[in-house]
């Protein structure tokens, strides 16, 4: 009788641990904490100076980068998903295509992060080939800033 008390003791460390299976929260990293967030600045290319908004966040341990570029001219939204990969001990480098409408490649950005910004290269592609390029220079903002919002003609 007095065994049949501390079953449910013997049985709880069998359970408990199927609780955690589909637990999967990955906590982020002082880089990603570092490099996730808004960035605002200009592209310069054959068309002129163009503002430009990314919000970006990385995950270090997937090699991931994924975000939305907004050209503030335009106020055209890009989806943007690639790859990322430590450089050094306080930055990175990321290698992403802009996709709009879901699906259609809009264009590549190549880019090194670090000390607050983000320096690249980003081409946009027509017809399937990187057509025009800008040179992609972008600042990072305060935590709880408001974002810039475009002059209006």
């Amino acid at each position: 009788m007095r065994a049949l008390h501390f079953l449910p003791l013997l049985a709880a460390p069998l359970l408990l641990p199927g609780c955690a299976l589909g637990a999967n929260i990955a906590a982020s990293t002082a880089l990603e904490r570092a490099m996730n967030g808004v960035y605002e600045g200009t592209g310069t290319g054959l068309t002129g100076r163009v503002p430009y908004r990314l919000l970006l966040s990385v995950q270090e341990r997937e090699g991931r980068a994924t975000g939305v570029l907004t050209n503030l001219e335009s106020r055209k939204a890009y989806a943007v998903s690639g790859t990322f990969q430590r450089v050094g001990t306080a930055g990175g480098s990321i290698e992403v295509n802009l996709y709009e409408g879901g699906d259609a490649l809009r264009g590549t950005l190549r880019a090194e992060l670090g000390a607050g910004k983000v320096t690249g290269t980003l081409r946009t592609v027509l017809l399937g080939r990187e057509l025009l390029t800008y040179n992609l220079t972008l600042e990072r903002q305060a935590t709880g800033a408001t974002p810039a919002s475009p002059q209006s003609p």
